[in-house]
């Protein structure tokens, strides 16, 4: 059963349900999987919005990204309309203003790590 990412969890908990992406499960069957530790760079109001939204749903950042990543292999969407509503709020506290449109275009910031640096040898 899928579960409706714009309730809390407690309230899915509440009615029996078991979140999805929790790891292991797929209907009746389990499925072994090994996970690792991933040292990932991301752009951090994005990160922000992750993480806030996983919070939101009492499920872990990487229960999140991996929901959203096997949603996306498969050419679907992992959120409902409510949970884009909520994303966008989330979007606005944040001051995160990318789109989709801005994946191949995000360029870092070097200068103001080399500032720090070169700050830290004085």
């Amino acid at each position: 059963m899928k579960r409706d990412y714009n309730q809390p969890a407690a309230e899915v908990y509440h009615r029996g349900m078991v979140p999805w992406y929790t790891g292991t499960m797929l209907g009746d069957q389990e499925l072994l999987i090994e996970r690792v530790q991933t040292g990932v760079r991301m752009e951090k109001r994005l990160l922000k919005v992750l993480k806030a939204f996983a919070e939101y749903h009492d499920m872990t950042l990487g229960d999140l990204l991996e929901g959203i990543v096997l949603h996306a292999f498969d050419g679907k969407t992992a959120f409902s309309t409510a949970s884009l509503e909520r994303i966008q709020e989330l979007k606005r506290f944040y001051d995160l203003k990318l789109d989709s449109s801005a994946s191949h275009r995000l360029k870092e910031i070097k200068a103001k790590a080399a500032a720090k640096r070169v700050g830290a040898k004085h």
